[in-house]
């Protein structure tokens, strides 16, 4: 640590890095792979059931569906469910695009609703008002790694006879009152994009789901809508998990709890030694775990933060600089001022985060941000 607030960079302090975990189980990753490449067979084999298995497993649901992404996740769930056209999905405003197209891609409308400032996240404010004769689901995001307030969300929905489907993208292993993300819904959507806390090597996604009939449609609808091969029940899409990254994420599944205990000490540390006053630190709803797959500060002088960050060598990303609602592919779609959004993709900016960072590289992120 330089203890010097003027510091250069002469080494980069990255934002996410896989170099320490991946050397650590590099040569059962390799071997995996000479497995994977020795037996040729690439979609739909041994890898995929071994991993839905125990992704079902680790959760304690009945049916894990592999896919080709987490988009895809929450796509085929929601067709699976029959959302369509004139239908509406409430989702929170300060998601990542990626919660709204699901709802698009089935011709069904996003709603946004606010999130709860302590935790960024849908505490079941906002619900009721957004509400129409044509609300069929509720997708509540663990954004960031932290869950939702699932209670008062699952009880809005069971009210109203509205389906609950999990955005987990973000959130593999975090826990509210005891229950893992991904279980409290009708279905939970995973993204296994490689920076995510469970991450493939690639492109991946699942469904957690324990609705048998729901899973069935699930499999049938990624897999061109066949349940057998050349015959096909409806118009499907391709999207399956593959050998390789079904593989990859079978080892790195063995280790998810404990790259979660590592983030939670980098996180622990930010939110003791970081102690600056122009910096809203992360809370921490009750009754949950964080998983801190995005450990994200609030600072009215984001964009001038980030650059002294810069200048020092330490990387940051916002997480998202802009809200849904102002996206092009949306404006015509999304009407709304939606203030809290607003306020958070303008303030909003991600600190380092990953498994094996060191601790001279939190020290330095910590003395920087507190000499800023």
């Amino acid at each position: 640590m330089t203890g010097d607030g003027n510091r250069k960079a002469d080494r980069i302090i990255p934002f996410a890095s896989f170099e320490v975990m991946h050397r650590e189980i590099r040569e059962e990753m390799y071997r995996k792979f000479q497995e994977v490449y020795e037996k040729n067979w690439f979609i739909q084999g041994a890898e995929t059931t071994l991993f839905e298995k125990e992704f079902a497993v680790y959760h304690g649901m009945s049916h894990c569906i592999g896919v080709g992404n987490g988009l895809d996740a929450l796509f085929l769930t929601l067709k699976a469910l029959g959302i369509s056209q004139g239908d509406e999905v409430l989702i929170p405003s300060n998601t990542f695009i990626a919660t709204a197209l699901a709802v698009s891609y089935t011709g069904a409308t996003p709603v946004l609703v606010e999130p709860d400032m302590e935790t960024y996240n849908l505490s079941g404010e906002g619900l009721e008002e957004a509400l129409t004769e044509r609300t069929k689901a509720v997708l509540p995001v663990h954004l960031y790694g932290q869950p939702a307030e699932m209670d008062p969300i699952l009880e809005f929905a069971e009210r109203h006879g509205l389906y609950v489907v999990e955005d987990c993208a973000q959130a593999h292993g975090a826990c509210y009152k005891g229950k893992k993300t991904g279980t409290f819904g009708i279905a939970g959507c995973f993204s296994f994009y490689p920076g995510k806390n469970l991450g493939a090597l690639g492109d991946a996604g699942a469904v957690l789901t324990n609705d048998d009939e729901l899973a069935e449609k699930i499999r049938a609808l990624g897999n061109y809508g066949s349940r057998k091969k050349y015959e096909h029940i409806c118009q499907g899409n391709n999207s399956r998990l593959d050998e390789m990254q079904a593989g990859f994420l079978r080892i790195k599944l063995k280790h998810l709890d404990r790259y979660n205990v590592y983030r939670n000490q980098v996180a622990d540390r930010y939110l003791g030694e970081i102690r600056n006053p122009k910096l809203v630190l992360p809370k921490i709803g009750r009754d949950r775990t964080h998983v801190w797959h995005i450990f994200a500060v609030l600072c009215e002088e984001r964009d001038r933060l980030q650059t002294y960050l810069a200048e020092r060598g330490i990387q940051t990303v916002c997480h998202y600089p802009v809200p849904i609602q102002e996206q092009v592919a949306y404006r015509s779609v999304i009407s709304g001022k939606y203030p809290v959004a607003k306020k958070i993709s303008s303030q909003e900016l991600s600190l380092p985060m990953y498994y094996g960072m060191a601790e001279e590289d939190v020290s330095e992120v910590i003395w920087c941000l507190n000499a800023f």
